[in-house]
């Protein structure tokens, strides 16, 4: 039996305990969430290396982490120092969207070097292996597709994105409206233009029940992909999204019948006054599953800051009910992240889903934020250093005031409000005495 199974008779399994523990939830909150499909607690019964991840309503929003290979950088040393950043950043997962080199090698080395909850897109590697072969992408068959989420499940990978969504109903929709970057998702990109080539339905919807199978038999979560978000502000919210989430309303519906935990993705670029109602209406259709956001972005025009738009989107989109932020680099549009990148995304996304978690009201979410204060107040430097989310970078930059003994720093020096604040009340304290 599967965990949604389980928690729909009353059952507490041990995932859902060691996840409660680490939410500091009772484990009867996580079970009736996962019973009702408003919580996933997500590993695969191959990777039980891992501890299990639990998302969705009332529990900490997180983070998530791409990682992977393409054609002109296939470097696995470098993947897997990617995925020592994930760690030491604090990010809760990562997905592997590897599209060069031996994509299944690379895999099995993430997924064996990643303490974290491991995420793909089986699509690439399909594509990518017709391409090995010397044969056209639209050449894949539906056994090839579904080869390789079987190989997925096999490895040991604990939730996939599948653009189910992406049909020819869905995508008529879209190019009847019209837009100005069409399809930006690779995978819905991919599965449109096989379903053009070939006049046929996407085999992820039309055999459905074949991924669910798969699905069921490694206890993989799907991660209902949005093959049809935005590219851009102009694009959102249009005919061609609001089909494919519908679509996704369904098939999130049909997967919990059979068993199967399920999660929805969500844009993308959306403006800043839609991205609630963006979020609301995920619930509403979706009946509350965990959504999962990519960004969102508030604006187009900030490459190589687009991990500040990300931050910006992802702390409105978290207080308005997202439960899972996809991080956004500063190379996003631009290029492959190096490192550095990486690091620069998952802080970012991490101080936007801990804003999201204090609007959320989640207990505990501001102590972080009062300790801060009471260490500044204290002028304990080494306490602010330890409740940031960068102790590293907090540490690197602090620089002490040589005039102000230690009680403030450069910027302000003798200056200091606190200090100046304290030295009033102590000269009132003394004409009182």
């Amino acid at each position: 039996m599967t965990q949604i199974e389980r928690a729909r008779q009353g059952v507490v399994t041990e995932e859902m305990e060691i996840s409660a523990e680490r939410e500091g939830c009772s484990p009867e909150h996580i079970r009736a969430g996962v019973a009702a499909g408003t919580i996933v607690v997500i590993r695969n019964r191959r990777h039980g290396a891992i501890a299990p991840l639990a998302i969705g309503k009332g529990l900490r929003t997180k983070i998530n982490a791409n990682i992977g290979t393409s054609k002109d950088r296939a470097d696995l040393e470098s993947e897997l120092e990617k995925v020592q950043i994930c760690v030491e950043a604090g990010a809760d997962t990562i997905m592997d969207l590897s599209t060069g080199g031996d994509i299944r090698a690379i895999r099995r080395a993430i997924v064996a070097a990643s303490p974290l909850v491991v995420g793909t897109v089986p699509i690439y590697q399909a594509a990518a292996r017709m391409l090995s072969r010397r044969k056209a992408i639209v050449e894949m068959t539906d056994d090839d597709l579904f080869e390789v989420i079987e190989e997925n499940g096999a490895d040991g990978v604990d939730f996939i994105t599948v653009h189910c969504g992406v049909t020819r109903r869905s995508v008529a929709a879209l190019e009847a409206q019209g837009r100005i970057l069409g399809i930006v998702s690779r995978g819905g990109s991919i599965t449109a233009h096989w379903m053009e080539c070939n006049g046929e339905e996407n085999p992820l919807y039309s055999q459905y029940d074949r991924l669910l199978d798969i699905a069921r038999r490694y206890e993989i979560v799907l991660s209902l992909g949005d093959g049809l978000r935005p590219g851009c502000l102009a694009d959102a919210t249009d005919r061609g999204q609001l089909q494919e989430l519908i679509l996704l309303g369904e098939l999130a519906k049909r997967a919990q019948d059979r068993g199967v935990q399920v999660m929805i993705e969500g844009p993308g670029h959306v403006p800043l006054r839609d991205i609630e109602s963006n979020i609301l209406l995920q619930k509403r259709i979706c009946a509350g599953a965990p959504f999962y956001v990519l960004g969102p972005l508030p604006t187009d025009i900030a490459p190589g800051y687009d991990h500040l738009v990300s931050a910006i989107g992802g702390a409105i989109a978290g207080a308005a009910g997202a439960d899972y932020l996809c991080y956004v680099t500063p190379a996003e549009h631009l290029r492959l992240p190096t490192r550095d990148d990486v690091r620069e995304g998952v802080i970012a996304s991490r101080i936007a889903a801990h804003i999201a978690d204090i609007a959320k009201g989640l207990p505990g979410a501001a102590e972080r934020d009062r300790c801060m204060a009471v260490c500044r107040k204290a002028f304990d430097w080494q306490g602010q250093v330890d409740a940031s989310l960068d102790p590293a970078r907090a540490g690197a930059l602090l620089e002490k005031s040589t005039s102000a003994r230690e009680e403030g720093c450069t910027m302000c020096g003798e200056f200091c409000a606190i200090k100046l604040g304290r030295k009033a009340k102590d000269r009132t304290a003394a004409v009182k005495r």
